[in-house]
């Protein structure tokens, strides 16, 4: 007999449940996913809570979910499809399959169902829960595994809820400081299982891992003239503070540090950027919401939410989902070392990316900005190059900015981001990368707040067109 999910979310419980029993009427059932950090996570805790229900899987990835692969899943023969953090887009492909009795869908997503139904379909926005920000693809199918849990078997899998978290603050549902919605139901169940520790912190990345003066120099989310992309300045700031930064030679962690000396440190720099000028809606930005996985040593990547999910997302965008995969589901073997070298090149291409659009710049239309990388910057991390260069000298917070790049000689990869202040004046970039790409006869979707699209080689400027007009529509 299955338990209820978690009682936070009652309007999904009824979903869960029916999504549920069909895999446990499954022979066997292929687990398909996306392959960015949500993706990944989301199928971590499908496939840990299918194990765990002793359902034969088998688990296959997929950069994007278009008609093509849709066939290929249908080829596979399986009478029972598990879609991850994406199929509710494709419901339409999706269904024809199911209509001709190719396979039986159970989908657990968040993003914006197409225009076309099926029976057994998890997703928070079908019961008014905002998919965007308080429920990821992980928490979509965390709930399907909270619905899995057999009394019999004397455990539950509320310890799943720290990798759903994981998927969470990977898809950008923290942006405002803290997870909320449905996500904070998650979050409970995570600090009730002993899993997951929720607590007030310098909201900056990197606290598990990079050195102080690397952790104040990269922190440039709020921006503090003389430290934020300044290793000089960023030294100079430490050695002047009643806190003992160094271990010998070596510059300290974040997580070094006592209670103490973090909170002398964080007082500091909220005091600096006061002085600097840094208006007082964006300091209140430097503290948030701090989620440590209680599992993992201190000290490294995964304790962190936010950098595991950069882990993660670091294999995903090399085609590596696998590696992600292994992580999630407790390899801390040859698994770990190889993402954390997939995370060293990634890292180095980020670096070169945004020295890229620094270097080139942006163009400015009246409602959007944008810049087309060509081949100079890979299609898979292009969107986040993008949000990495938003609000950095020359690049303009006020408006979404919009990135291409080459995919193949046939498409352009493009991606879109904007702030959390524009989503609140009416910018919804998934229905601009949709009507956009779809005026240009490419396709896309995603969020309000980030989206992308594929659109043949040659429309961008078409596509550029189409979609400052959405926009400005948009921002009336």
């Amino acid at each position: 007999m299955a338990t209820s999910v978690p009682a936070p979310v009652p309007a999904l419980a009824d979903r869960a449940e029916r999504c549920a029993d069909r895999l446990r009427e499954a022979d066997r059932v292929l687990l398909a996913s996306h392959i960015d950090a949500d993706g990944l996570t989301s199928a971590g805790v499908a496939a840990t809570a299918l194990r765990r229900a002793g359902i034969p899987f088998e688990t296959v990835f997929k950069k994007q979910l278009d008609d093509r692969e849709v066939a290929s899943i249908a080829a596979r023969e399986y009478g029972t499809v598990l879609f991850t953090d994406f199929g509710s887009g494709q419901l339409d492909a999706i269904a024809e399959y199911e209509r001709r009795g190719a396979f039986t869908p159970v989908v657990a997503d968040h993003h914006q169902p197409a225009d076309a139904e099926t029976e057994f379909h998890l997703n928070p926005l079908l019961e008014g829960i905002d998919g965007a920000s308080e429920l990821s693809g992980a928490g979509a199918a965390y709930l399907l595994a909270r619905a899995l849990e057999d009394d019999g078997n004397g455990r539950d899998n509320r310890d799943l809820a720290a990798l759903a978290v994981v998927g969470a603050v990977g898809d950008m549902q923290a942006s405002g400081g803290e997870l909320h919605g449905a996500n904070a139901a998650l979050v409970a169940d995570g600090v009730d299982a002993g899993v997951l520790e929720e607590s007030t912190d310098l909201a900056v990345y990197g606290k598990q891992t990079r050195p102080l003066p690397k952790l104040l120099e990269y922190a440039t989310d709020v921006f503090i003239p003389g430290i934020s992309n300044s290793q000089r300045g960023s030294i100079e700031f430490l050695s002047e503070l009643d806190v003992d930064c160094r271990d010998g030679e070596d510059w300290k962690r974040w997580v070094d540090l006592s209670d103490a000396e973090r909170q002398r440190l964080a007082s500091a720099l909220l005091q600096r950027a006061v002085e600097r000028g840094v208006p007082s809606g964006k300091i209140d930005r430097l503290v948030g919401t701090t989620y440590t996985l209680l599992a993992e040593p201190e000290g490294t990547e995964l304790r962190d939410a936010s950098e595991f999910s950069t882990l993660l997302n670091a294999t995903a965008r090399y085609e590596r989902a696998d590696v992600g995969l292994a992580v999630c589901l407790g390899n801390r073997g040859s698994g770990l070392d190889r993402a954390r070298e997939l995370l060293r090149n990634h890292r180095r291409n980020l670096s070169e990316g945004l020295q890229y659009v620094k270097r080139e710049g942006v163009t400015r239309e009246e409602h959007l900005q944008w810049f087309d990388a060509g081949e100079e910057i890979r299609e898979t991390i292009v969107g986040i190059v993008a949000g990495m260069a938003y609000g950095s000298d020359g690049v303009d917070r006020s408006v979404p900015i919009i990135a291409f790049a080459r995919k193949n000689d046939e498409e352009t990869k493009v991606s879109a981001r904007g702030t959390g202040t524009l989503v609140r004046k009416g910018l919804d970039l998934s229905a601009v990368m949709g009507e956009a790409s779809a005026a240009v006869g490419g396709k896309g979707g995603g969020h309000d707040v980030a989206a992308g699209a594929t659109v043949p080689a040659g429309s961008e400027a078409e596509f550029v067109a189409e979609a400052d007009r959405i926009v400005g529509e948009q921002l009336g």
